[in-house]
């Protein structure tokens, strides 16, 4: 399977990749590298203060790994009153002025491709900003070879990818409900909060924004530990600005502000 994901790249001579520091852009920018080597390609990180600064560190130390050439592009979403406003279509204004800023430096570098992470599984939860990627042309091929997040991992394993167990990451708006507006503000708590509980030894989780209230998500294998941690949970969190803080039995799940859209629907 990986071998055809090569073959799939080498007719596209010289690409750009849209790079996050996820596993699945990641083996994207490893295959593009190993297909049309180093010379070729060019990872395009975009910045805003929707990017953890953990996460932004985190990509430049592994792109440097790699020996790819990275770029760091500031993107200005969060100034545009569309995404702002946060609408469940807020993610298409997002990807739309993140794909614009790819594409405008693919252009001037030369650069007819630009690529993107997305695999087959991706389409299974609500994606508005698809149809960014669709207007500005963006290819991806994990998605179009049929690559699933279990092929993504698996491959970037052999491949020797230092963050193929990495858990999926998302940008810090979606931890706000639709119709709350997004702030930079807002998002340097949410941050904050997130980065406090790494900080006491979790790896998986989302601190999800109610007002005063902070909506933690763990998985269910981590209750235990954080029931036995919640005063320094509970100091910590209270310290970033939240009042209440809360334990969803839920669990960790990816998209869980969707599950409003998809209860109004039924």
């Amino acid at each position: 399977m990986i071998d055809r994901l090569l073959l799939h790249l080498r007719p596209l001579e010289r690409v750009a990749v849209a790079y996050s520091g996820g596993v699945d852009s990641t083996l994207v920018l490893k295959a593009s590298i190993d297909a049309l080597g180093a010379d070729n390609v060019v990872a395009l990180l975009a910045v805003s203060p929707s990017l953890p600064q953990s996460e932004k560190d985190e990509a430049i130390a592994l792109a440097q790994h790699l020996g790819a050439r990275l770029e760091l592009l500031p993107t200005e979403e969060v100034s545009d009153p569309a995404y702002q406003a946060n609408a469940p279509n807020r993610c298409y204004f997002c990807k739309d002025h993140v794909y614009r800023a790819l594409r405008q430096f693919a252009q001037q570098s030369g650069i007819l491709h630009v690529l993107d992470g997305m695999n087959a599984e991706d389409t299974l939860d609500v994606r508005p900003g698809r149809a960014a990627a669709r207007e500005l042309k963006i290819l991806s091929p994990l998605h179009d070879l049929g690559f699933s997040k279990q092929d993504v991992r698996h491959f970037a394993k052999t491949l020797g990818l230092p963050n193929w167990d990495k858990p999926a990451a998302a940008c810090l708006a979606s931890r706000v409900p639709y119709g709350t507006s997004v702030t930079p503000k807002l998002l340097s708590q949410i941050e904050q909060a997130e980065a406090a509980l790494y900080d006491l030894g979790f790896r998986e989780l989302r601190v999800r924004h109610h007002g005063d209230v902070a909506r933690l998500e763990l998985p269910e294998a981590d209750f235990l530990r954080a029931m036995q941690k919640r005063e320094a949970i509970t100091a910590a969190l209270r310290a970033t600005g939240y009042i209440y803080v809360t334990l969803d039995l839920a669990g960790l799940r990816s998209g869980s502000m969707n599950e409003v859209l998809k209860a109004r629907a039924a």
